[in-house]
């Protein structure tokens, strides 16, 4: 594998523009634009996760960790760990969709993916973004390779999502040569098997800073591993650290800003754990599709079974969904990336600022994500039926090992708090035209009916669906910012609700550009997105009028609900013949396929 840069046909869009801009299809970046270099990776890391991850998966469960160690620096030798590594420090240095694409497909154990996310995302990259050339130079090869496997220690047992108020405190020695560090950290991945850690701590109690670890150093003691409800085969265990002198030139950026280090990092894990999700959801959904077509009941295979083929057509279409949803943002972050010098010396800092410009997107697809994977295993477990209650078959794993997504990267409900709160401060901020766009369709609803837009081509009724649920969008956040003003932060089941409008507003878009970027080749595509579409708009009613009935009552209710209900209007779609029509292709693959 070659650095060789990777041509991206996507527009330089900016963050949260996918609510008040309509892109084109050429516009967005999509699996089918996937180079030859990204193609061929794609293909080695799922041929390595099926040859060489799926037949020891029993030794992984059974937390025999050498194997997973082993595998790591097997990773290490094909390059897959040093996808954001520069090639000067050992690594590949290549584009951000490739190291998406890595994420996806090595995802066929859960267990051994967070193992893996765990070194090549959080505990890699504070390094190549913060780290000192000194410090590059001695750590970074080495975790590119394998050879040393990372961890990251931010959370305690009293700072999970509010991170901010961790309590393990570092002090300068007398005489300056070291930081003194105490305190505890909890819920490690990769503790057990990890070389280096980065470990957060206040520097006399204030300031936020990031420190560089060796394991073994003394002061730092590895606890005993968590019993875990899933991924059992992952270390996870809490730290101690009792007196643990850390040399100063261990200090990880700048004293006092570790939270940059510690927030920056969060958004490429957000979408990495996305396309985590994507792999995770394809290996379970194949599962599924093949014991539904092998099992036998009433004297044919169960797969033949409306209510079975319902949750294969569900399953399919997620994928197809959360693929398009994964791969169009991580384009438009290498789209911005695009034309920045590697040489300059504010590179890294450059580099983070374009990927937080996209913070709302990236927790869009780790909630979306994590959610979809959360049904596919459900469906899967469901149709094995008994079998899937037990360990014996894939399905029970699966199931265990998905829950911890809605938890992992910040909680979905924290997460779904970003979304809205971002989109909001962006507002206020003048970065964003998101006030002038909710003004004019304010303005348009409360003039009365005016005639809908029309969209020609085999998507034009989810086009429609698309631009309606826009508008949903733009008007509740506008009668809830109406309603409570400055305190719409504190309501907090308004704010989510209007993040799940945005969370499918940003699906719907992607998977209906996919679709027409193909230009009528897949009729499946078609089905899919709008099955896909259906589903989408009934969550986006749901949401709208959640967010309607809190902050309206009396005539301002019935007003609001008249103008819902007009933007609402649409002609439902069979997503029962459409779902088996999906199923049927799916179950002749035994796979998800398109």
């Amino acid at each position: 594998m070659s650095a060789a840069a990777v041509e991206n046909p996507t527009k330089r869009a900016s963050g949260g523009s996918f609510l008040i801009e309509d892109l084109r299809p050429e516009d967005v970046f999509t699996p089918e634009d996937f180079s030859a270099e990204q193609k061929q990776i794609a293909e080695m890391t799922a041929n390595f996760a099926e040859e060489k991850i799926l037949p020891q998966v029993a030794e992984i469960e059974a937390k025999k960790f050498d194997v997973s160690v082993k595998l790591m620096r097997e990773a290490g030798e094909l390059g897959l760990l040093g996808v954001d590594v520069p090639e000067e420090y050992g690594g590949l240095g290549l584009d951000k969709v490739t190291s998406a694409v890595i994420a996806d497909r090595i995802a066929v154990s859960g267990s051994f993916s967070v193992t893996f996310s765990a070194h090549a995302g959080i505990g890699t990259l504070p390094l190549v973004w913060y780290g000192t050339p000194e410090q590059k130079a001695k750590y970074l090869s080495k975790i590119a390779t394998g050879e040393w496997i990372a961890a990251y220690a931010l959370s305690e047992s009293s700072a999970g999502s509010d991170a901010m108020n961790i309590r393990t405190q570092a002090k300068l020695t007398e005489d300056g040569r070291h930081y003194v560090l105490n305190g505890e950290k909890m819920w490690i991945s990769n503790a057990g098997i990890a070389n280096l850690f980065t470990v957060f701590a206040k520097i006399d109690g204030e300031k936020f800073t990031a420190f560089l670890i060796e394991a073994g150093t003394l002061g730092l003691t590895v606890a005993a591993e968590e019993h875990k409800l899933g991924i059992r085969g992952s270390s996870t265990c809490p730290l101690r650290l009792e007196d643990c002198k850390v040399p100063v030139e261990n200090l990880l950026g700048e004293a006092g800003k570790g939270h940059h280090i510690a927030f920056n990092v969060l958004n490429v894990g957000r979408y990495k754990l996305a396309a985590s999700a994507i792999g995770g959801a394809r290996k379970s959904f194949r599962d599924g599709v093949r014991y539904a077509k092998e099992r036998i009941a009433f004297g044919k295979p169960i797969s033949s079974f409306g209510l079975v083929q319902e949750k294969i057509a569900d399953g399919a279409v997620g994928i197809y969904v959360g693929e398009a949803l994964i791969y169009r943002t991580v384009g438009a972050i290498e789209a911005a990336l695009a034309g920045l010098d590697k040489h300059s010396p504010t590179y890294t800092q450059d580099v983070q600022k374009r990927i937080e410009e996209f913070a709302v997107e990236c927790s869009i697809l780790k909630v979306w994500g994590s959610e979809m994977l959360e049904r596919v295993v459900d469906s899967t477990l469901q149709i094995h039926g008994g079998y899937g209650y037990v360990e014996e078959f894939p399905a029970e794993r699966s199931y265990r090992d998905a829950r911890i997504n809605r938890i992992f990267e910040g909680t979905n409900e924290i997460n779904r708090l970003i979304i809205t709160g971002w989109m909001i401060k962006r507002a206020l901020q003048g970065r964003l035209a998101l006030l002038p766009a909710i003004k004019q369709v304010m303005d348009e609803v409360m003039a009365g009916p005016t005639a809908k837009a029309s969209y020609e081509g085999p998507l034009a009724e989810e086009r429609a669906l698309l631009s309606s649920a826009k508008k949903l969008g733009l008007f509740c956040a506008g009668a809830a910012s109406q309603r409570f003003g400055t305190d719409l932060a504190e309501q907090q089941e308004v704010m989510g609700a209007l993040a799940d409008v945005l969370i499918e507003v940003l699906a719907l878009e992607s998977a209906i550009l996919r679709t027409e970027k193909m230009a009528g080749k897949s009729a499946l595509a078609i089905k899919m997105t709008k099955y896909y579409a259906a589903r989408s708009f009934r969550i986006v009613e749901t949401a709208s009028e959640r967010v309607i009935a809190a902050v309206a009552e009396g005539d301002m209710l019935r007003t609001q609900m008249a103008i819902f209900r007009r933007l609402a209007k649409h002609e439902p779609v069979n997503t029962v013949t459409l779902g088996r029509e999906i199923s049927a292709v799916m179950v002749e693959a035994g796979r998800y396929t398109l």
